[in-house]
């Protein structure tokens, strides 16, 4: 009887001591200390989830820049403990997103156009005194195509004037970009401020003369409409605009064109509307050099820029052969870890893709040399040169098959 109660109780003890005790696991990981309480264990966790994280804002779905952040966050992820996470967030677009980066917490990077920079110090000089400072840029990511769709009986920019058009969402791209041309035109007309969905059927029933969309082309809704709808896109031609004021226009965007291969349904095979572009910018808040957040954004850049081969793969957005690591942009200061990754890199980028630089250099020229034909040759603008370097990217590809990196000339 002694025996078995006391056989019981130390059954019993040993119950109680394997019900209250901690797994080996668990205690030779406190005791280790790399596993502590619950509490701390979730600290842990939260600060190494938030310490790989950069976010950047966009603007709406259907915009190219939100295909362009979900491409980077699917080649630049690494979600393991000190890799690094890039969170698209989709926000309002245009000014607004310029105004995410300098003033909203946890907001790192943005897309936004290139004359925001100028737009921000007009509207509030004292405010954005020294927004250059503040706000940098990454790289230019892409040309932005300033797209007009005019119901028929709208031929020129000119027939416009007293007309209902829609500017997009009010502060958006299209809105800021819209108001600097339409003002260089002296163009005076009535302004409405619809979604691109709502304006495409206020256009169609004819309540709206034209709506403008400031967007990589092709943009996902405006291809979808047709000619036979009695829409089309309106040309920016130079015929029709006073020379003077196209000079103007083309000192501030590229001239470029809408063709069939992206919108079908309005342009005829082997045809194109000529229009003109603005660049969107990949932009950074200037961190000083002493903080985390700086510290991480240095290792996005060079995450990004190692990885920049990738995304001239077919299955990113096609507008990435747009891409220009090296492109300078005017008012605009170069974020310091971009600027050195370049700096580091360039006897490389030199070399270039597909030849050597001296290949790339001696194709580049004899393309300059056809493009003047006739000796119309004269000292080429940052703007102008970057319209004529996306044109021989054209030409390399009808020789060679493939462009060179489109870095290597810059």
């Amino acid at each position: 009887m002694r025996v078995a109660l006391c056989t019981a109780a130390a059954a019993a003890a040993a119950f109680a001591f394997l019900s209250i005790a901690p797994t080996n696991s668990y205690a030779q990981g406190t005791a280790s200390g790399a596993q502590a309480s619950p509490s701390v264990r979730n600290e842990d966790k939260k600060r190494e989830t938030n310490d790989i994280a950069v976010a950047i804002v966009v603007s709406g779905l259907s915009c190219t820049c939100a295909r362009f952040a979900e491409d980077i966050r699917n080649v630049v992820n690494d979600l393991r403990p000190g890799g690094l996470r890039v969170l698209p967030v989709l926000g309002v677009g245009g000014l607004q997103n310029l105004n995410d980066v300098l003033f909203l917490r946890g907001m790192d990077m943005g897309v936004v156009d290139v004359d925001h920079l100028a737009v921000m110090k007009r509207k509030d000089p004292a405010l954005y005194a020294n927004i250059e400072q503040r706000v940098q840029y990454i790289a230019k990511l892409y040309n932005s195509e300033f797209h007009v769709v005019a119901r028929n009986d709208i031929r020129t920019y000119n027939d416009l004037r007293g007309k209902k058009v829609n500017f997009n969402l009010k502060d958006s791209g299209s809105d800021v970009t819209a108001d600097n041309i339409f003002n260089i035109m002296g163009l005076d007309v009535q302004r409405s401020y619809y979604d691109n969905d709502e304006a495409i059927k206020k256009l169609l029933a004819g309540e709206i003369s034209a709506m403008i969309v400031l967007t990589g082309a092709p943009q996902t809704a405006l291809a979808k409409l047709k000619s036979s709808e009695g829409v089309h896109f309106l040309p920016f031609d130079e015929a029709t605009i006073p020379k003077q004021v196209s000079a103007k226009l083309l000192t501030d965007y590229l001239p470029t064109s809408l063709t069939h291969e992206q919108y079908p349904g309005l342009i005829g095979q082997g045809e194109s509307v000529p229009t003109i572009a603005n660049r969107s910018l990949l932009a950074v808040y200037a961190w000083p050099e002493d903080t985390e957040r700086y510290r991480r954004l240095a290792k996005f850049v060079q995450r990004f820029f190692d990885s920049i081969d990738k995304f001239h793969d077919a299955s990113r957005h096609p507008k990435w052969k747009e891409i220009n690591l090296a492109a300078e942009i005017p008012g605009w200061t170069r974020f310091k870890p971009a600027q050195e990754w370049l700096a580091q890199r360039k006897p490389v980028m030199a070399a270039g893709a597909g030849g050597t630089g001296d290949d790339i250099r001696a194709a580049f020229d004899v393309f300059m040399g056809e493009n003047n034909k006739g000796g119309r040759a004269k000292p080429l603008s940052p703007r102008e040169r970057e319209a004529l370097f996306a044109q021989f990217i054209q030409y390399w590809k009808s020789k060679n098959g493939q462009p060179p990196q489109q870095q290597s000339l810059r």
